[in-house]
């Protein structure tokens, strides 16, 4: 059965077909009565609107691009809710892309997007703020930076103050009386690990330690107890398994040598952590004190609850979803805004000394 073309709503709703394309596009301009009349002759005949070609004639769909990091991460599930509720509210539907932290599939993804002539685009950059989402900007694709702080003027970003949040895990572990530290995340060409790395190392040096050394997992130097230090331990993704294996390499060390508290990147990371630690017939917080990032909701459920930096992850999606329709809306009258967050510390069993 071949779908009821617009003309044929017209002629059963005895009305003009520009009546019905305003209906579509422009609903208030049509009385409740006609309106109505036209909606129940599409119900009638099963009419579905042809958004193909109503974005052909405008040169745009009603569509959104949103481009995250890891859709396996809770933290970027609750994102997008935020970005969801605030898409749908407007009338608008997103796509979402999964980059999986690779850059070439990152850019393959906006490629399509481009290509689709979507509204505009929300992305957490696994490079930062490249030359690509500079073509997208200049030839009238809008752009906002979402869980990532814009660096020029000219584009608006929503993101959470991620120094802030280092500072607050390291100055919570220093607080517990530890001094071999070690920050566990990777790869730090994506700003949010270099940044809550910056946080850490910066606490730790204010409180007359050493940081800075870079290690693979396992080759932690030691220092002296009495000197706080912070050691960076690689990892090659913010991911459970990265974080198992990590804690392997760390769990063979002598204890001396062994940091007494780890710093995660993010909490996915800490759990794998912990999962390893445990498998390794070590305790948290006993052996090691643990801290993660992001707070998502499975890191209260822990077996031994997480403590972690926690974001405020809906809200993010909200406003960053906000800021990039406002841009759609006003186009150049618009003025660029970065909202920056606060995080805030979430102190639970897995980093308390006992």
């Amino acid at each position: 059965m071949a779908i009821a073309s617009i003309k044929e709503v017209a002629q059963l709703a005895s009305v003009s077909v520009g009546t019905v394309s305003n209906v579509l596009n422009r609903p208030d301009a049509v009385s409740p009565a006609t309106r109505e009349r036209v909606l129940n002759a599409m119900n009638q005949l099963g009419f579905v609107r042809n958004e193909s070609a109503r974005a052909l004639r405008s040169g745009r769909t009603r569509t959104i691009g949103l481009v995250v990091l890891d859709v396996t991460n809770p933290f970027f599930t609750d994102v997008v809710k935020g970005v969801e509720a605030t898409a749908d509210a407007n009338g608008m539907i997103i796509s979402l892309c999964n980059s999986d932290q690779d850059g070439p599939r990152e850019r393959r993804y906006l490629d399509h997007l481009e290509e689709q002539r979507v509204q505009g685009i929300l992305i957490t950059p696994v490079e930062g703020e490249t030359q690509r989402l500079e073509q997208l900007i200049d030839r009238g694709t809008p752009v906002v930076l979402l869980d990532h702080r814009a660096t020029v003027r000219n584009r608006c970003s929503a993101a959470v103050d991620d120094v802030l949040g280092g500072g607050l895990a390291a100055e919570h572990l220093l607080s517990q009386g530890h001094r071999r530290l070690a920050f566990v995340g990777g790869p730090h060409t994506i700003s949010q690990v270099a940044e809550r790395y910056k946080g850490a190392s910066e606490t730790v040096k204010a409180a007359g330690g050493v940081a800075g050394h870079s290690a693979a997992p396992g080759g932690a130097s030691p220092d002296a107890d009495e000197v706080p230090s912070l050691v960076r331990v690689d990892v090659p993704s913010l991911s459970f398994a990265s974080g198992r294996h990590a804690a392997g390499s760390l769990a063979a060390l002598p204890a001396e040598q062994r940091p007494t508290a780890l710093f995660c990147a993010n909490d996915l990371l800490a759990l794998g952590i912990m999962h390893g630690l445990t498998v390794a017939g070590l305790r948290v917080p006993d052996d090691v004190a643990l801290i993660g990032y992001d707070d998502i909701d499975f890191a209260e459920a822990a077996a031994v609850p997480l403590s972690s930096i926690r974001q405020p992850r809906k809200e993010l999606g909200r406003t960053a979803a906000e800021l990039l329709l406002e841009e759609i809306d006003e186009g150049e009258r618009h003025r660029h805004r970065q909202v920056l967050f606060q995080p805030e510390l979430m102190v639970r069993a897995s980093s308390v000394r006992r």
